[in-house]
C-alpha cells in the first residue's frame, strides 16, 4: 500500500530504559504512525505477547522481558508534529517545579495528558516534541481532561519506578479542590464506596458506585460554605478513575461544572456567572523526594476564572 510499510514480527529485550513501563505506552513508542485505538486492539486480541503469554494495556514491564509485535501497517509519512510558539510558551509558563529527576506542572483544564480518541497530542507528547533530547519522559499518574492542577512527569525510569512505589504505598498525599452543589450535615465526610467502570451502549466510560467495583476511599473537608454550594478539599486515599467525582455525586452534591456526574440545571446557572469547565483542581502534593527523606510540598494555584466565580459568590 503506498506511503506505508509492513513490518515483520519483532521481539524485543527488555532492557533498563523501559522497565516499570506499561505496554501500552511501550508500543506507542516503538508503532510511531500507528493509531492508539489499533494498539490496543492488538493488545485485546493476544497478537502482542510478553514472554509468549497475552497481557492487558496496563502490564508494567520489566528487565528481560522479551515483548513479541506483530506485523503492523505504519504510515511512512507520519511525523511527531511540531508545536507552535503558543504551546511552547504555555508549557514552560506551566512547570512548577523542576529538578533532575522530576517535573511538575499545573495542567489547564481542557488538555487530555495523552494523546488518542482524536486527539493528536497531549500533554506528554507535547512535552516530549518541547524536550526532544530528554528521552525518558513518562507520566507518573493521569488526570481527566477537564481535571486542572499538579501533573507529575518522571525525567528517569528509576524516578517513575520510585514514584509508582510510593503511590502503591499510600505515600503521595494528594489534595484536590472542587466546587461542589448543596451542603452537608458537618464539616467533614468520609465516603467508602467501590467504583466500577461500565462501558455504556455507545462506547463512553463511566464510573458507578457498585458492590463488585474496587475499594475506593476519599476524605472531604470544606474550606469555604456559599449560600447553595461549598468549596472543598478531597483527599484520595485510592486512586480510581473520577473518584471524586463519582463519590462526590453520590453523596448528593455534586461537582458543578461536571457534565458527566453532575447537575444539568445547577450547571447550566453557573455557566451563566462564568464558569465554562468543571470545578476540579489537582491542588496539592506532599511526599518524601530526596535521600534525607526531606518532604517536597507542591502547591498549583487555581486559574483566574475559577477565582473569580469564588470572589463572585462571595459578594453574593
Amino acid at each position: 500500500m503506498s506511503g506505508q510499510t509492513q513490518h515483520k514480527v519483532r521481539l524485543l529485550r527488555i532492557g533498563e530504559e523501559a522497565d516499570a513501563q506499561r505496554i501500552d505506552n511501550f508500543l506507542m513508542k516503538h508503532l510511531k504512525g500507528v493509531p492508539k485505538s489499533h494498539i490496543y486492539r492488538l493488545l485485546r486480541s493476544g497478537q502482542v505477547r510478553v514472554n509468549g503469554k497475552r497481557i492487558k494495556q496496563n502490564f508494567r514491564l520489566s528487565v528481560g522481558d522479551e515483548v513479541r509485535i506483530p506485523p503492523v501497517r505504519t504510515s511512512q509519512t507520519a511525523t511527531p508534529g511540531k508545536l507552535s510558539d503558543q504551546q511552547k510558551q504555555r508549557l514552560n509558563d506551566a512547570i512548577l517545579y523542576e529538578d533532575k529527576r522530576l517535573l511538575v506542572i499545573n495542567k489547564p483544564s481542557g488538555i487530555a495528558v495523552h494523546g488518542g480518541s482524536g486527539i493528536r497530542l497531549g500533554v506528554i507528547e507535547q512535552l516530549r516534541l518541547l524536550r526532544a533530547d530528554e528521552n525518558g519522559l513518562e507520566l507518573v499518574h493521569r488526570l481527566d481532561r477537564a481535571t486542572s492542577g499538579l501533573l507529575m512527569i518522571a525525567k528517569r525510569r528509576s524516578a517513575l519506578r520510585t514514584l509508582h512505589t510510593l503511590q502503591r504505598e499510600n505515600r503521595i498525599r494528594k489534595s484536590y479542590l472542587a466546587l461542589v452543589a448543596g451542603d452537608w450535615p458537618g464539616n467533614r465526610m468520609r465516603v467508602d464506596a467501590p467504583l466500577k467502570k461500565n462501558l455504556l451502549r455507545g462506547g463512553e466510560r463511566i464510573v458507578t458506585v457498585d458492590e463488585e467495583g474496587k475499594p475506593a476511599t476519599t476524605l472531604f473537608r470544606i474550606k469555604e460554605q456559599f449560600r447553595d454550594c461549598m468549596l472543598v478539599e478531597a483527599e484520595l486515599l485510592t486512586g480510581r478513575t473520577h473518584q471524586i467525582r463519582v463519590h462526590a455525586a453520590h453523596l448528593g452534591t455534586p461537582i458543578i461544572g461536571d457534565e458527566k456526574y453532575g447537575d444539568e440545571e445547577i450547571n447550566r446557572r453557573y455557566r451563566q456567572l462564568g464558569l465554562k469547565r468543571l470545578f476540579l483542581h489537582a491542588w496539592q502534593l506532599a511526599f518524601e523526594w530526596d535521600e534525607e527523606g526531606e518532604m517536597l510540598k507542591l502547591v498549583a494555584p487555581l486559574e483566574p476564572a475559577l477565582e473569580q466565580l469564588l470572589t463572585t459568590l462571595r459578594e453574593t
